[in-house]
């Protein structure tokens, strides 16, 4: 059996690829171009792919392809209808990060929540060993407990938010972009009340119809100059040039996004070199990325794997 992971580093190399021995060989790539993947496809079985497109041109050589494991939920770049017409079976992932995108989420938001980023700098600047109080307070902040905290898409990632958030004392409320997840424990809101009465909105939504640029100009008009805005659902979902200029205009208080229009970031895009980390905190896609989250995610593989495998 050869199994092909053609862009391994999607996934970073710190992960224990142990388990995937006892199918055979693991041939790892850190990196695919089209090209490239057709001729390293040409002898597998198995291939393991995060972003690179698996139709015709690329795995039109692999005559023993037999499955297509995708490290993601998101299948976009399959061709399905082709697979199919091949009777090469697909498999992706759902469920591996929501611990760790949930936490991610109230890091940036106490990043921003807490004014951290100023404290930091007032500390190492070497201010604070001129002050006379213990104390400083030229920056206030607000305590979580008792704000409005609204979830956009309330998914498995947005419950787990919204379960967070209830701890930390704050009011609930949704917005079912989709308008099939409907919770009895948390207030279900139209769009506009959601805007209009959160301190905090947190994106866990998919980039669907409903919800392309869903956070425009008309939206930010609506927000709490000092609410606060977080995405981890997808970048497409804000229209960047608008929240920048929510932010310049001082329309919402600060954002902290995950992720982006597009990824890596553009040279042209709105936020590239904003330097005020009190208003905009940016990282670079990793809410899903921790250790114990990617571990998870290739544990699944090599189930799905053996599963296969099993029923063959």
């Amino acid at each position: 059996m050869k199994i092909v992971f053609l862009d391994r580093k999607s996934i970073g190399e710190d992960w224990d690829e142990s388990e995937f021995k006892r199918f055979g060989e693991l041939i790892k790539y850190d990196f695919s171009t089209v090209e490239e993947a057709s001729k390293r496809t040409e002898d597998a079985d198995i291939i393991v792919v995060n972003k690179v497109p698996i139709n015709e041109n690329t795995i039109g050589l692999a005559k023993h392809l037999k499955l297509v494991c995708v490290t993601a939920t998101g299948t976009n770049n399959l061709d399905k209808k082709y697979l199919e017409e091949r009777g090469i079976q697909w498999r992706n992932v759902a469920g591996y990060s929501t611990e760790s995108v949930t936490q991610h989420t109230f890091a940036m938001l106490f990043y921003l929540l807490e004014h951290l980023a100023y404290y930091d700098r007032y500390v190492k600047s070497g201010t604070y060993a001129e002050d006379r109080l213990f104390t400083h307070y030229s920056n206030i902040f607000h305590e979580l407990n008792g704000k409005t905290f609204g979830i956009i898409g309330l998914g498995a990632i947005g419950r787990r938010v919204a379960d967070i958030a209830k701890a930390f004392g704050c009011k609930v409320i949704y917005y079912s972009t989709s308008g099939k997840h409907h919770d009895e424990e948390y207030c279900e809101v139209d769009f506009d009340t959601l805007l209009t009465i959160s301190d905090i909105i947190s994106i866990h939504a998919p980039l669907t119809e409903n919800t392309m640029h869903l956070m425009d100009a008309e939206a930010f008009h609506k927000m709490k100059k000092s609410a606060i805005l977080l995405n981890a659902g997808r970048g497409a979902i804000i229209v960047e040039k608008d929240l920048r200029e929510a932010l310049d205009n001082e329309e919402i208080a600060a954002a902290g996004l995950d992720v982006l229009d597009e990824e890596p970031m553009a040279k042209d895009s709105p936020f590239y070199g904003y330097q005020n980390s009190d208003k905009l905190l940016i990282t670079p896609h990793i809410a899903w990325a921790a250790i114990e989250s990617r571990q998870r995610l290739m544990h699944i593989i090599a189930n799905q794997i053996q599963e296969f495998l099993t029923d063959k």
